[in-house]
C-alpha cells in the first residue's frame, strides 16, 4: 500500500483467491471505502478512489487517478488506463480493456458472453479506447470496440464496433457524426 492511503475498516484489501496469490499493489493516496473488496493479484496506480461496495477482482491492472463508483464491479482479468471514471453501478466483465481518459456513466453494463449458458464461448469483454464516453444505462456487447473519442449515448445498446470519433445512439445503436460540442476527447482529473 502506498503513502497517504485511506482504507475503511470495513473494506478488504488483498482478498486471497488462491494460495499463491501476490498481495495487491496500490499506489499513493488511495481511498478505499466501506464494503469494498480488492483482491490479491491486482495492481493499482496513484490517486485511486472507490465509492462504497466496490469489487475489484484478481489479475486487474488500474492506472493513475481512477474513480470507481459505489456498487461497481470489475470482474478481473481487466486493464484500465489512467484518468478513468466508472460511475455508480457499472459492471466491467472479465477480459475487458479500458483506455485512458474514459468516462462510463451510471449503471452502464459491459458484457463478455455472447451466449450466456447456451453454448461454449470464449469470454471477450469490450474494448474502450482512449477518450471514450459511455452514457448511463448503456449496454456494450461482447468483443465490441468503441473507437477513440467516441460517445455512446445513454441507454444505447452497442452490438458492433463503433468507429473513432462517432456518436452511437439507440437500441441497437446507430452511428452518427459526432456533434462538434462532443469533439476533443475527455479531460478527467
Amino acid at each position: 500500500m502506498g503513502e497517504d492511503c485511506t482504507v475503511s475498516p470495513n473494506a478488504t484489501v488483498g482478498h486471497r483467491h488462491r494460495e499463491d496469490a501476490r498481495p495487491p499493489r496500490i499506489g499513493d493516496r488511495a481511498t478505499i471505502r466501506s464494503g469494498s473488496i480488492v483482491y490479491a493479484d491486482v495492481e493499482i496506480g496513484d490517486d485511486f478512489t472507490t465509492g462504497h461496495g466496490v469489487l475489484v477482482r484478481e489479475d486487474t491492472a488500474v492506472g493513475d487517478d481512477v474513480v470507481v463508483g459505489t456498487n461497481t464491479v470489475i470482474d478481473g482479468t481487466t486493464a484500465i488506463g489512467s484518468h478513468v471514471s466508472l460511475q455508480t453501478g457499472v459492471y466491467v466483465p472479465t477480459n475487458t480493456a479500458i483506455g485512458s481518459e474514459v468516462f462510463v456513466g451510471p449503471n452502464a453494463v459491459l458484457t463478455n458472453d455472447a451466449y450466456p449458458i447456451r453454448k461454449e464461448y470464449e469470454l471477450e469483454g469490450p474494448t474502450l479506447e482512449d477518450h471514450v464516453s459511455v452514457g448511463a444505462n448503456a449496454t456494450l456487447l461482447p468483443g465490441v470496440t468503441v473507437g477513440e473519442g467516441s460517445f455512446v449515448a445513454a441507454g444505447a445498446v452497442v452490438t458492433e464496433d463503433v468507429p473513432p470519433e462517432t456518436l452511437a445512439v439507440g437500441a441497437p445503436a446507430a452511428f452518427r457524426e459526432l456533434p462538434e460540442e462532443l469533439r476533443g476527447g475527455n479531460e478527467i482529473a
